[in-house]
């Protein structure tokens, strides 16, 4: 098993309720998090709402001082936020759990991206950097509720280069109950992230926090 003791964790959209939730579970487990907003103000403001030792600062500050860069940012501002921390995110590992999600009177419906998807859009932006494309399928309220002491949950980790999808699988079974389960090229995320819309319509019609489990592995 690949060791991801004492590695640093940054969150790019440390703001929003899944990057919240992600840095609060990695947080618990014993990790640095930091977590980056446009606004180091709003950073700051999250990271003391979250505890448990996080902190807070402007992207572009906590991209170049963590390990390991997890980008949860909304889609429409995936990319030029990218463009701009090309340089902070250079050699390090990337990953990419932004699902690009439209939402009208029917609900959710997946947005198409000129790149295949979000991950490969942010390969095509970062070519210096190891982009992985892992927790899509996250549910942010169990994620954040301190009752809920595991999380009962496969992430799909995908990527090109072994070394990373290793050790971002790793970095997903720290969080009590959940494994990290290789799923394929960096070219087959596009349906991964996709998949989210029907997570999204299973837990309306049945008002729970769904996720996934893959069987006989």
């Amino acid at each position: 098993m690949t060791d991801v003791n004492g590695l640093s964790i940054a969150i790019l959209g440390g703001t929003g309720d899944q990057g919240k939730g992600l840095a609060r579970r990695f947080a618990l487990a014993g990790h640095q998090v930091l977590v980056g907003s446009r606004s180091a103000q709003r950073a700051q403001e999250a990271a003391e709402s979250i505890g448990a030792g996080v902190t807070g600062d402007e992207n572009a500050a906590v991209a170049a001082r963590a390990d390991i860069v997890i980008v949860a940012v909304p889609y429409d501002g995936h990319k030029a936020l990218l463009e701009s921390l090309r340089g902070e995110l250079a050699g390090k590992i990337v990953v990419d759990c932004v699902n690009p999600l439209g939402f009208d009177k029917q609900g959710a419906y997946a947005l198409p991206v000129e790149e295949g998807s979000a991950a490969q859009q942010a390969a095509a932006v970062l070519p210096d950097s190891r982009v992985v494309a892992a927790f899509h399928h996250v549910s942010a309220v169990l994620l954040m509720d301190p009752a809920v002491d595991k999380v009962d949950l496969d992430v799909l980790v995908l990527g090109d280069d072994r070394e990373a999808t290793d050790l971002v699988q790793a970095l997903a079974e720290v969080i009590p109950g959940v494994r990290g389960v290789y799923g394929g090229r960096l070219r087959n995320a596009r349906q991964i992230e996709a998949f989210t819309a029907n997570l999204i319509s299973v837990n309306r019609r049945y008002k729970a926090h769904a996720g996934l489990r893959i069987t006989d592995i």
